[in-house]
């Protein structure tokens, strides 16, 4: 029985579990309520992915054919018929130079996504050849105290990701190292809860924009003889700040809440602030602080994108940026691309902070 029990665990945890169900509903073997749950959790999922990039494909191929027409028509109307047809004959071939640019397919947007990886492999190999080329150099200038010849090539999409990856969980230290002290000291005291109230309450909702103008202001001049690119700092001080809010709240609120017997006992074995702090009240406050640093992490997510296009960052909110202003035939593809990035990197980051979440925490959080 033992060994039975055991095999279940370990085949559940090598993904077999799918396999045997599979196994089940081929031989007959599967019960009616264990084949709803197979069609709920994995046919259906498949089924909605699968409608999603039919209709994806058939609203492309429609506005294709929108643009496509007006091209054409444009095309008789100012230079006659000839050039109609000339105008046809181009975009029937798929030459790129007359292709209309409306939105994507999911085919062109796969073609782009593997062309920004090859683009990154490239990239990469010439980073590695530049490296090999001046180290030599670059030893004999550290020697003398000078600074290194560094690589100054445009940065791939791949870069572009890790630095908005470092950008965010930057900002996000910084909401969490502001946001959960302050949150417990206004939780214990009603007078800081009062003192603070207003200004949570007005600069809560200031928009990305304003707090990035802010920041700006504020290193420019704390930096305006240092020769470094300034823009990480500002991105991701401007992050911290717009995330903050929803941890500072939840803390204060986890921590005003707490259960009184709780403190009664800490007063009663005469814990100092320190220990009740940290042994009564935060692991109390556990569950709304967490409920704040999620929200937090997704926020900064979320603005992080036009705070890099504002600060000029080298991440994804500047290379949304410059791919739409660039216009060419596969800029659309690639800002889908770049969209699709977003949104998994956004699911995997709160992913990440239920499963710290859970760890840490006695009351499990279920996924939604």
């Amino acid at each position: 029985m033992k060994q039975s029990i055991t095999l279940g665990k370990v085949s559940k945890f090598m993904g077999l579990g799918f396999l045997s169900t599979l196994k089940n509903l081929f031989t007959g073997k599967l019960s009616k309520e264990d084949f709803r749950a197979f069609l709920r959790k994995t046919i259906v999922p498949i089924a909605s992915i699968l409608l999603f990039l039919g209709i994806w494909h058939m609203g492309a191929k429609a506005l294709y054919n929108v643009e496509a027409d007006f091209k054409i028509n444009k095309a008789l109307e100012e230079r006659g018929q000839a050039a109609a047809d000339e105008e046809a004959a181009c975009i029937a071939s798929g030459d790129s130079t007359c292709q209309p640019n409306s939105l994507p397919s999911p085919a062109q947007v796969w073609g782009s996504f593997k062309s920004l990886l090859r683009d990154h492999g490239i990239i990469s190999a010439d980073k590695a050849a530049f490296k090999e080329k001046t180290a030599a150099l670059n030893a004999k200038r550290v020697a003398k105290g000078e600074e290194p010849i560094v690589y100054t090539g445009r940065p791939s999409f791949v870069d572009q990701i890790i630095r908005s990856l470092k950008t965010v969980f930057a900002g996000f230290l910084l909401a969490l190292f502001i946001a959960v002290p302050l949150g417990i000291f206004i939780g214990l005291s009603p007078t800081l809860k009062a003192a603070f109230n207003w200004f949570i309450q007005i600069f809560k909702p200031v928009s990305p924009v304003v707090w990035y103008l802010l920041v700006f202001m504020i290193v420019k001049t704390l930096l305006i003889d240092s020769s470094e690119d300034s823009s990480f700092t500002i991105s991701f001080i401007s992050v911290g700040l717009c995330s903050m809010w929803a941890t500072l709240v939840n803390t204060a609120m986890g921590v005003s809440s707490v259960d009184k017997d709780y403190i009664n006992v800490a007063k009663v074995l005469k814990l100092g602030t320190f220990q009740k702090i940290f042994k009564v009240i935060l692991p109390s406050s556990l569950p709304l602080i967490f409920t704040g640093l999620k929200i937090t992490l997704s926020v900064a997510w979320m603005v992080l994108i036009a705070i890099e296009l504002l600060a000029q960052s080298p991440g994804l909110g500047l290379f949304v940026w410059e791919e739409f202003q660039n216009g060419a035939n596969d800029s659309n593809a690639k800002i889908i691309v770049a969209m699709f990035v977003i949104g998994i990197i956004g699911f995997l980051l709160d992913r990440l902070m239920l499963f710290i979440q859970n760890s840490v925490s006695f009351v499990k959080t279920d996924a939604i």
